[in-house]
């Protein structure tokens, strides 16, 4: 599993999450906060999706938007 969706696609999926997952981001941001303390994005991905019912790609785009806004801004 890739958790590089095209620029296009991640902001397709992203848009979407509220509606198909009836939460909003920052309520998926706080499950990934508040679960595993895993190292790397595949495995936050695989345990959101699993853990969740999300398929792969809206998990995937969620620990990505996730991560995107984490990073500081220089």
């Amino acid at each position: 599993m890739s958790l590089n969706h095209s620029p296009e696609t991640h902001s397709k999926l992203i848009a979407r999450v509220p509606t198909i997952t009836g939460r909003e981001l920052p309520e998926w941001f706080q499950a990934i906060d508040n679960g595993p303390s895993f190292l790397r994005c595949t495995e936050r991905a695989n345990w959101l999706a699993e853990e969740h019912g999300l398929t792969h790609g809206y998990a995937t785009a969620i620990v990505h938007e996730h991560e995107r806004r984490r990073r500081p801004r220089l």
